[in-house]
This record gives structure tokens, C-alpha cells and sequence, in this order.
């Protein structure tokens, strides 16, 4: 049952008929996907097999198998991505990629690696502990949130450009502002100027469109257990062919040494880093085929029912709260991050947990992320829209927002 803003009323909202393909808890009102994604049951069981059929024979399964599969995902993500399945390496996060990057890298002192100051603070870290070894430089580029839209961060990243700048790490869509940054355009002026993109779309794939090759980004990586849905422990790398000679998997094992046969050695060094479990990687396929079959249209219509959930119900809080939508809709995708009052006086505490957080889990039952940022300072918290939510729950987190003081008082 839905709870009117007009209304004193506590009762849990119902989730859309969608929900049924997942198994979520049915006291939480989950609109926190963006984190660390949710899994769909069908999937679930895919990935359930597979780790039996390894278990039944395992030597079998990771001599051959099981490679097989991996080849298959590969595949798989290929066609959705528009790339080369040889150009991909299967990680097991967004963090992962970018740490395989930047500690292959080589830096001259004085090199300048150009981050915005939105960066996802995993990723932030890695290029600050990269940079130091090197005697790099790191330039952080301040980027305004609110903001009017993509232009302001097109001229914002790209005035910063120096002859010294080598590496420019920048994001599909931001962690902390969920800002739909403008890739594409930044990407091809960079790389036009001879810097070198990483681009970190731990929110991509299933999220936002991304045709690899006509990107022409140097490095990407993203998440496939976030809005592909994917089991935990699957994402990818894509290198430039051009750029896969100086990039080597975290862990160096075998395939540094396999005879090379009819394939490169970047395919061999990623394809086998040591025993592990494999069954996520090989559940791609079918997570592909399985939550592309949700909807009729495919992922194309997934993303953009997503992304207009993600405005309704941006819109809704935005209303019952009396804020200011801090960005145009062009720059949201599946994510939508607003901005609480935060007096002059009241700290930023970044690393702790916002106690708004722990009340609306504890007293609501609603999971959404609440913290505050420093760059640009604020205390912020974000929606996810993922096909399970529906605008009912937007609704009752704008009622229990204003029970907590925000916004216009309800009756």
C-alpha cells in the first residue's frame, strides 16, 4: 500500500510487478541498486550451476569447460558492447580494472593524470597511490554540483589539459552526484589531444549505451553485477589494441609464459590468473539473454524505462522537499542524487555513516544511500531506479524525509 504525502501512514509501498523476478526483502524499500546491484533468481540458479557442474568434475571444468565459458562471456558482452571479444578481460570489479591500469603504467616525473573532483574515492585512491610512485602529478579538476549541464564539464576537464597531461580517468555516470557525465565528447577530445582515457563505467554496461570501438576510450572498465545484474564478482576491461602490450592482470601466473599459438599474450595473461571460481563470468550469457527478456525491447528499453523512473521519481522528492532539481535530466541515467540542507557550521564527515542513513533503514525500512562529500561540499543522497522500484516508493521516502524534518511539514 502506497503512503500519501497527505497522510500519516506507515505501511511498506509495493514494488512494481517486476519484482517478482528477484528476491528481495520484502520489509526493505530498496532503491539503492546503484551500490552493489541485485541479483535476479533465474540468475541466481545459473550461477548455482555452474559452480556445480565445476564441483562435479573440477579438473575437467577449469581445463576446459570452463574456458570455454569464459570465452562464450566474452562474447557475450562483446555484442552488447560493440567491441572485439579479444580486446575484453574478465575482472571481478570496476576497482579491479582500474587498479590493473594504472600498476601497469609507466609515469615520467611530472606527469599529469587529470581526476574530477566527482571520482569514485576507490578509484581517486588508486590513482593518488600510483602517482606517488611514480613522481606523477595529480590534477584534480573542481567540477559544480548543482550544475547547468554536460558543457560545464567539457570546458572544466578540458582547460585543464597541459602538454604535460598523459591520462585522464573520468566516469560514465559519477558515484557520489550520479551525474550522466558527457563520455563520448570527452573522450574523443582527449584522446584527439593525445591524452590517454580511462574511463571508470562501474555504472555502464546495462546502464548507459556503450559501443567500445567507436568510443575509441583507451581503457574501460565496468560492473556487471550493478546494472547488468550479473552475479558479484563479474566485470571487464577493455584495452585498445594499440594499448595491450603494456597492461598485465594484478596477479601474473601462467599465461605470461604459454605458448602464444593462434592468440595474443594479453589474452593468455587475463585468461587464466590462478584457480577461482569462474561461475559468475559464466553466468553472463544468460544474465544477458534472461533481464534483456524482462522487457519487451530488450536492454534498450530497459535503460530508458530506468532512466524516466529515475526523473519521476527525482521529480517527486524534488517536490514534496521544495529542492531545485541540481542537474538537467539529460545528465541523469538510472541514479539521481539530491542535495540536504547543510548549515554553514556543520562538518563534512566523509568516512562515517550519516545518521539520516541509519534512521530511514531502522525506522522506515527504506535502504538509500545518505553522506556527505567534500568537493564540491554537501550532504547529498541518491536514488537508484531499477526495474523492481516503482514511483509508490519514491513517494514514501519523500513522506519519511518529511516526518524527519525536510521539506514542508506533512499534515
Amino acid at each position: 500500500m502506497a503512503c500519501p504525502l497527505t497522510t500519516v501512514c506507515m505501511d511498506r509501498p509495493s514494488r512494481s510487478d517486476l519484482a517478482v523476478h528477484w528476491r528481495l526483502d520484502p520489509k526493505t524499500v530498496f532503491l539503492n541498486h546503484g551500490s552493489f546491484g541485485a541479483t535476479p533468481l533465474a540468475v541466481r540458479e545459473e550461477q548455482r550451476r555452474w559452480q556445480d557442474r565445476m564441483e562435479h568434475e573440477p579438473v575437467a571444468f577449469l581445463d576446459g569447460e570452463g574456458l570455454e565459458q569464459m570465452t562464450a562471456a566474452r562474447h557475450a558482452l562483446a555484442k552488447m558492447l560493440s567491441c572485439d571479444p579479444d580486446d575484453l578481460a574478465l575482472v571481478d570489479n570496476a576497482t579491479s580494472g582500474v587498479n590493473t591500469v594504472m600498476r601497469s603504467l609507466v609515469f615520467n616525473e611530472g606527469d599529469e593524470i587529470l581526476v574530477p573532483d566527482h571520482a569514485y574515492q576507490a578509484c581517486r585512491n588508486t590513482i593518488d597511490f600510483v602517482a606517488k610512485r611514480w613522481g606523477a602529478k595529480v590534477v584534480t579538476v573542481p567540477l559544480p554540483f548543482p550544475i547547468e549541464g554536460p558543457h560545464v564539464v567539457m570546458e572544466a576537464m578540458l582547460d585543464a589539459v597541459t602538454d604535460r597531461t598523459v591520462l585522464a580517468m573520468i566516469d560514465t555516470v559519477t558515484s557520489p552526484t550520479g551525474l550522466r557525465m558527457p563520455f563520448e565528447g570527452l573522450t574523443a577530445e582527449l584522446e584527439g589531444r593525445g591524452v590517454s582515457v580511462l574511463l571508470d563505467a562501474a555504472h555502464g554496461i546495462g546502464m548507459v549505451p556503450l559501443a567500445l570501438d567507436e568510443l575509441g576510450a583507451s581503457y574501460t572498465t565496468s560492473n556487471c553485477h550493478k546494472w547488468l545484474c550479473a552475479p558479484k564478482g563479474s566485470a571487464f576491461l577493455h584495452v585498445r589494441k594499440d594499448k595491450q602490450s603494456g597492461i598485465h592482470p594484478l596477479t601474473i601466473s601462467h599465461g605470461m609464459t604459454f605458448p602464444l599459438g593462434d592468440t595474443t599474450r594479453f589474452r593468455h595473461e587475463f585468461d587464466w590468473t590462478g584457480t577461482r571460481d569462474l561461475s559468475a563470468h559464466c553466468s553472463l550469457p544468460a544474465t544477458i539473454d534472461h533481464v534483456g527478456g524482462l522487457v519487451e525491447g530488450g536492454w534498450s528499453a530497459i535503460m530508458q524505462h530506468n532512466h524516466d523512473l529515475a526523473i519521476r521519481g527525482r521529480n517527486i522528492l524534488c517536490e514534496a522537499l521544495g529542492l531545485t532539481p541540481p542537474c538537467p535530466d539529460e545528465m541523469v541515467a538510472c541514479i539521481a542524487t539530491l542535495v540536504l540542507p547543510l548549515g554553514d557550521d556543520e562538518d563534512v564527515v566523509v568516512h562515517e555513516r550519516d545518521p539520516l542513513h541509519v534512521t530511514l533503514k531502522e525506522k522506515y525500512g527504506i535502504q538509500v544511500p545518505v553522506w556527505s562529500w567534500p568537493s564540491p561540499r554537501g550532504r547529498y543522497f541518491r536514488i537508484s531506479a531499477q526495474l523492481y522500484n516503482s514511483e509508490e516508493e519514491y513517494r514514501y521516502l519523500a513522506w519519511a524525509l518529511q516526518q524527519e524534518g525536510f521539506g514542508p511539514s506533512p499534515p
